[in-house]
């Protein structure tokens, strides 16, 4: 495998451009694939064997344009299938979880709360990451039914947007929250609002950087860290001409977006 192969990102949709921005930053020189599965989009609604389903043809399209890593931007997609993953797939997988560590060591009033899908509440995963870590505090969770579409859509500040985020937050608040853990790859880009919505007080966790910085050191561990000149490649399941508009928002520059084959 050589060095100058590219890294394979993919998430349930748009979402997962939150931790492409980290990987990039971290990683100047790694060239990129990242697949929007948008057509599919949310998967915190799908089975396990959906999404499951999904992961493997994803990461599979990855692989034959020749990834030499692969990183699942989704936590949903990653409690329910990076398992599989890693059996199917001989190179570094890397994957998301909600940060309930780091918030436990940043809470101060001992209560945390979680905003994610109702996939990732659901799973072992994140059962095994309350038992883990969050002995000793609370820990109150909130399914966000219709935020990853908001940002699908690329409605980031509009008043439907900041109402549901409200209405999401505020339970949170009123428990004693004061971290507040973004436990969906789409949210982060949804953070002006949440942390308009819970205050100065109130710390905010998004995992991105932690995954770029795991990238990192499993690159290093099998010696495929790049030095040259990066490259981005853009894929989706949806609608290329509107997941190019949003893409490029999100990304902060002007991308092309082509359509995934059938996978």
């Amino acid at each position: 495998m050589s060095v100058s192969a590219p890294v394979g990102v993919f998430d349930s949709g748009v979402g997962g451009i939150s931790v492409l921005r980290h990987i990039r930053t971290m990683l100047p020189h790694e060239s990129l694939i990242y697949c929007a599965d948008s057509a599919y989009a949310p998967y915190g609604n799908k089975s396990p064997e959906q999404i499951r389903e999904r992961a493997l043809a994803l990461s599979g399209f990855l692989v034959q344009r020749g990834a030499k890593a692969l990183v699942v931007a989704c936590n949903t997609a990653t409690a329910a299938a990076i398992a599989l993953l890693r059996e199917q797939f001989p190179l570094p997988v890397v994957g998301m979880e909600p940060a309930v560590k780091p918030a436990v060591a940043a809470t101060r009033s001992g209560v945390i709360g979680v905003l994610a899908t109702v996939g990732t509440l659901k799973s072992a995963q994140f059962a095994a990451l309350l038992e883990n870590y969050g002995k000793g505090v609370e820990v109150v969770t909130q399914a966000c039914h219709g935020l990853v579409e908001c940002v699908e859509r690329g409605e980031l500040e509009k008043p439907a947007t900041r109402a549901l985020v409200r209405s999401y937050v505020q339970p949170l608040l009123s428990r004693g929250a004061d971290t507040i853990v973004l436990g969906c790859t789409h949210y982060p880009f949804l953070q002006p609002l949440i942390a308009a919505e819970a205050g100065v007080g109130v710390t905010i966790i998004d995992t991105g950087a932690a995954v770029a910085r795991q990238l990192q050191r499993r690159l290093e561990e099998v010696g495929l860290l790049a030095d040259g000149k990066a490259t981005e490649a853009f894929w989706t399941s949806g609608d290329p001409d509107l997941s190019q508009a949003v893409i490029s928002r999100l990304w902060g520059a002007p991308v092309q977006v082509l359509r995934l084959p059938e996978v």
